[in-house]
């Protein structure tokens, strides 16, 4: 496995895209140390990624993605962000908190962090220089709070997650906002006391006429955690006929109600959709090629006992999975290490007594962290292309956000009901603290 990682490594210093990386890797491995067997398991892994990208669970991913573009190209998240600011913006750390509040709720429309970071970055970094926070503030601000992003239905990563260890994708669904709006809180609390110690000035309050104009603006947004959320709570919707419900929606919204969607802008974004999905299903397929071959090869047999142990207690075996993903993620796509990761370690998780959906819940938590957290962390590179700052700009205030982003993973760790009390009430099952 060493001539492996080494062209892991080297690949990804070299910028290859990561299908190139992962697969010329395993290749590589097979010309190597399998001669006899290349062309066979060249034609095997071929079926794997077919096979990957054929689930049928992943039918809804692109609507997603679809739904989101429409939102962006229009004026749904300005209006959002205008009806929080009313409500907010006057507190200490009111801007900040309404870019925090901002990507929650955006990512009810959008599941996507990279998304997020565009829609509510692009709109709230220049309130946040103009009212005096510094810039690698309002950078660490930004990408660490789209990653509630994906915690919020509908998260890309709860999908693939579920596709990866075949886990209901609704109530993953459901198990997400809890956590999510936890993250939101503990944000904010920090917002308010940065504002405070900074003595950042505060904005005018807004009267209560500018709040009623801001709601009939803004809360037709809302109706999208309405048919994602209730639709699939109330059992009226599968994941995949809400996508499908969000689309409509969104087109609905633009062309009819806010008279933004444009022909144009609908092709537009349809291109993108296309391009972004095609990237997801290619990394989908690509780690599903690269979970097979690792399987054959027995790796995860010889690597999970000595990592785990004879008999690992429920909290040991929760600590490794949590930092083994977040530690993956600084280097490489999300979407790839949970599709990979995922169906190795699961059954090792479940047979020590944790629940997949609060698993699931961790997995995506920690993805998100280190899709925002250097070296490598996707969201980083995604704030440098749309900001045009420096990197270390970029990465200067991520500490204070990581740390929060850690406690709240010891908190659902230590009440996993947090995670899963949505879950347990959809299911008939109430359990309490």
């Amino acid at each position: 496995m060493r001539i492996f990682a080494l062209s892991l490594v080297v690949m990804l210093l070299f910028g290859f895209p990561f299908m190139i990386t992962l697969l010329g890797s395993l290749i590589l491995y097979l010309v190597i140390y399998m001669p006899d067997m290349v062309q066979p398991m060249i034609n095997v892994l071929v079926q794997q990624i077919i096979t990957g990208v054929s689930q049928p669970a992943l039918v809804c991913v692109p609507m997603f993605i679809l739904s989101a573009s429409i939102i962006i190209t229009g004026e749904s998240a300005a209006r959002l962000i205008r009806m929080l600011k009313v409500f907010v913006g006057h507190l200490p750390g009111g801007l900040a908190i309404t870019t925090t509040a901002g990507c929650t709720l955006f990512g009810a429309v959008s599941g996507s962090t990279q998304a997020t970071v565009a829609a509510v970055g692009g709109t709230m970094r220049p309130m946040l220089l103009e009212a005096g926070y510094k810039s690698p503030f309002t950078l660490g601000l930004i990408i660490n709070a789209s990653d509630i992003a994906f915690l919020i239905p509908p998260s890309i990563g709860f999908i693939v997650y579920g596709v990866a260890t075949n886990t209901s994708i609704g109530m993953l669904f459901l198990a997400g906002i809890l956590p999510g709006f936890m993250i939101m809180f503990l944000f904010s609390l920090y917002c308010y006391v940065y504002s405070r110690m900074k003595k950042i000035p505060l904005l005018r309050r807004s009267s209560w006429q500018e709040r009623l104009v801001a709601i009939k603006e803004g809360l037709p947004v809302m109706g999208f955690p309405a048919i994602i959320v209730g639709g699939i709570y109330t059992g009226i919707f599968s994941p995949t006929e809400a996508a499908a419900a969000a689309v409509l929606y969104a087109v609905i919204l633009e062309a009819l109600i806010y008279r933004s969607l444009t022909l144009n802008r609908l092709v537009d974004a349809c291109l993108q959709t296309g391009i972004i999905t095609g990237v997801v299903f290619i990394l989908v397929g690509a780690g599903q090629a690269f979970s097979f071959l690792i399987g054959f090869l027995q790796i995860p047999a010889q690597l999970l006992p000595p990592l785990f142990g004879t008999d690992p207690s429920m909290l040991k075996v929760i600590a490794i999975v949590v930092v083994v993903y977040f530690v993956a993620c600084m280097f490489v796509d999300p979407i790839v290490a949970i599709f990979i990761l995922s169906p190795v370690f699961a059954p090792y998780v479940v047979s020590a007594g944790v629940d997949p959906i609060l698993l699931g819940v961790l997995v995506t938590l920690q993805a998100a962290i280190g899709s925002a957290t250097p070296p490598f962390g996707c969201d980083i590179f995604t704030a440098q292309l749309i900001f045009r700052r420096p990197y270390l700009e970029v990465i200067g205030h991520a500490l204070p956000f990581l740390l929060i982003l850690v406690i709240a993973t010891i908190l659902l760790i230590t009440f996993p009901q947090i995670a899963l009390l949505l879950p347990n009430m959809a299911a008939g099952r109430i359990y309490y603290f």
